[in-house]
């Protein structure tokens, strides 16, 4: 009987977006006419034939021109997590006596419930130009079903394919539809490369799992191709399934799949891993080391030639964001990378708005925001707090000059955040990283001004600018006092007002990026009590009036990791860092969030967990970056100081 009812989840169907069901006619080794083995069809787009036993199965005739078979693969659907599959080539495929190789692999170790291409590994000796049956049967106790995909369009020289129902057909029937499959497949045949392996859908909570990239163009890896792949060390070269590499060649504008070795791609990978020994790849442990290693890869495929940093790679995150570019910024310095840093600076210096702001995104040409998304003041923090991190780790020779060219974006944006402050030393309300408004000022845009003023009025001080560091370093006195009255007595809440609940942002009160004041130990461990989720992680906040549902955010995990590996409390800090090391995704990237359960979900990579992650590294092996002084009047030549 035809399989016609719907196989799986919506979420299975539209996680294979991209991925064509329906290739030509010619796809795979169809025959175009008798004299020529049929040995494969690629079409996939129906459900056709039950394969669970014991009242069903499927087969597909087929011939040969070789006379050894080492593989097949079919196209399969499961809805169940557990059981077995098995595939035989058969001279008889009413008889499993006449099997000449047989297969079985199992569910769960596929991943579970899922659908994709299968390959089994067989060995197999045939006759060449004799007809054989490839035979598929799985066997499950739970109620999912199980089916061999394939199509009911004509498949020009095909041979019959057998749908096998107990039930209603009262055995084995002739069916006109063609289940997907190739016998022995070779170069795109394969799966991963044209299209994918068995995906499970528990692999497609996220939009993306990895980057390719060569120095203009990037490209995402969706999560179904990323299924049994991984990077060639030190690159963002894709190993695939069947060996070959997937990477982007200098100059292309789309991935190209080439045998493993191939000139191209080596020199691609070379070069990567030429960049990274040319900088510090941080991290205390192993694990961390690695993870550092790809976080810097990503950051680097989601920085362009003109200094622009994509927040990731998916349509609603091929922005610029000041905030992540100043992480970005700092972690690269951090790491020995000045140019990708001072590029990150010199386009934040060209997007900078007439007033000295920024808008809360760019197009990544640098033209402008997107949208109407109401524009964000911590961004007034970051970007200066940003320079000067990038000024103390930047090879002497010529820094001051090429600080130079910075200083009036720095002077923009001190000069507004200082204006900004109300008589209580705070700013306004304003979006911050949550990109959402409220009616109190936020220690999310509180914090970072803190640091981005301290940082300003230091640059200027170096700069001898003395007026200007004056009148900054006078602000960031008041704002750290009106923080001092207002946020600190109720333990660093996400507003003034103490009506929205914590907020992961309590972590900007810590180094690198202000001194801890005193009490805010209590404050960063009662909030991170209260932001915990079952699973591990936190979520940004708990506004009583906004949920961020089940879901830990990277970023914000990491505002903890960070800031405890910035007073000291080291082991609490690799704790906190071995978790979001442990969900990463099958590629080694870092996503936005995991979900409930316990998956990596939105994007992977984000560039603001990979930068944090770095700098957490970095403090955890005793490198940890600098935190802007609180600048004091000097004093008068000729005093004591």
């Amino acid at each position: 009987m035809t399989f016609a009812r719907t196989l799986l989840p919506a979420v299975l169907s539209l996680a294979l977006a991209g991925v064509p069901a329906a290739l030509p006619d010619t796809a795979g080794h169809t025959a175009a006419a008798a004299d020529l083995p049929y040995d494969g069809q690629a079409r996939h787009e129906t459900a056709l034939f039950s394969v669970k036993a014991t009242n069903n199965a499927a087969a597909q005739e087929f011939t040969v021109d070789g006379t050894r078979i080492s593989r097949v693969s079919v196209w399969l659907g499961s809805g169940a997590a557990t059981g077995t599959v098995t595939a035989e080539v058969r001279r008889d495929r009413t008889d499993p006596g006449s099997a000449v190789a047989s297969a079985t692999l199992d569910l769960a170790a596929l991943g579970g419930a899922g659908a994709g291409w299968v390959e089994f590994p067989l060995d197999a000796a045939v006759t060449a130009g004799a007809t054989y049956y490839l035979f598929l049967q799985a066997r499950t106790a739970e109620s999912g079903p199980i089916a061999w995909y394939g199509t009911v369009r004509s498949v020009p020289g095909s041979l019959t394919g057998w749908n096998y129902d107990q039930a209603y057909w009262g055995g084995w029937h002739a069916a006109a539809s063609r289940p997907a499959f190739h016998v022995d497949p070779a170069d795109s045949e394969r799966c991963g490369e044209t299209e994918p392996c068995y995906v499970p859908a528990s692999a497609l909570a996220a939009r993306t799992s990895g980057l390719l990239a060569n120095g203009v163009v990037t490209e995402a890896v969706l999560p179904s191709f990323a299924v049994g792949a991984s990077y060639v060390d030190g690159s963002n070269v894709l190993r695939l399934p069947s060996g070959r590499w997937r990477y982007l060649p200098a100059g292309a504008s789309a991935s190209t799949v080439v045998p493993a070795d191939d000139p191209g791609a080596l020199a691609q990978v070379e070069e990567s891993r030429a960049w990274l020994a040319a900088g510090l790849v941080p991290g205390a442990t192993a694990a961390q080391r690695t993870a550092s290693e790809r976080a810097l890869l990503s950051m680097r495929a989601l920085l362009k030639p003109n200094g622009a940093f994509a927040a990731a790679w998916a349509p609603p995150w091929e922005y610029s964001w000041p905030r992540d570019g100043a992480f970005a910024a700092v972690a690269f310095a951090a790491s020995g990378h000045d140019e990708e840093a001072y590029r990150i600076l010199r386009h934040d210096a060209h997007t900078q708005r007439a007033d000295g702001t920024w808008e809360a995104r760019t197009l990544l040409d640098g033209s402008g925001p997107p949208d109407a998304r109401k524009w964000q003041l911590d961004g007034n923090g970051w970007v200066p707090w940003a320079t000067w991190q990038w000024y103390l780790a930047a090879p002497p020779d010529g820094r001051d000059d090429r600080l130079r060219a910075l200083y009036p974006m720095v002077r923009e944006a001190a000069d507004f955040a200082a204006r900004s402050l109300g008589p209580d030393g705070l700013p306004p309300a304003s979006p911050d990283y949550w990109e959402l408004d409220t009616a109190t000022t936020n220690i999310g845009t509180a914090a970072p001004l803190l640091a981005g003023l301290n940082s300003a009025a230091d640059l200027a001080a170096r700069s001898g600018m003395g007026a200007d560091a004056e009148r900054w370093g006078d602000a960031a006195r008041r704002l750290s006092a009106g923080i001092a009255a207002s946020f600190a007595p109720l333990g660093y809440p996400r507003t003034v007002d103490g009506e929205h609940g914590r907020d992961s942002a309590v972590a900007f009160m810590a180094p690198p990026f202000n001194s801890a004041p005193a009490g805010l130990g209590e404050a960063l461990d009662s909030t991170y009590r209260a932001l915990l989720l079952p699973g591990g992680g936190v979520s940004p906040g708990n506004d009583p009036s906004f949920s961020w549902g089940t879901y830990a955010w990277t970023a914000s995990t990491s505002f903890f990791a960070l800031a405890w590996a910035g007073t000291g409390e080291q082991a609490r800090a690799s704790r906190v860092l071995d978790w979001v090391l442990s969900k990463r995704n099958g590629l080694g990237e870092l996503p936005e969030t995991v979900n409930g359960a316990g998956l990596p979900s939105a994007v992977a990579p984000l560039g603001w967990t990979d930068s944090l992650v770095v700098l957490t590294a970095l403090a955890l092996q005793g490198s940890a970056r600098p935190t802007p002084p609180t600048w004091r009047t000097p004093p008068t030549p000729g005093t004591a100081p």
